[in-house]
């Protein structure tokens, strides 16, 4: 899923070389950090936060299949 998440927030950004996901597995949950270049925050988030519940909705449902719950921090 990291890289499903890493190619869609590439494609949205300006700077993708600036991307970092980091991915820390749990017994139960998987935590996604992300991390985006200055600037390019909002177009990960989106208008209303659209593009972010978008990505997010996304991970639930695939995680949902694997048993494993998902949580997507984003940060700059």
């Amino acid at each position: 899923m990291k890289e499903f998440v890493e190619t869609i927030v590439k494609a949205l950004v300006d700077n993708p070389d600036a991307v970092v996901l980091k991915e820390i597995e749990g017994e139960r949950t998987t935590v996604f950090e992300l991390r985006v270049g200055q600037g390019d925050l909002g177009k990960v988030i989106g208008k209303a936060g659209n593009t972010a519940k978008a990505i997010r909705t996304i991970m639930l449902a695939v995680s949902a299949k694997q048993g494993k719950r998902a949580v997507l921090e984003i940060l700059e």
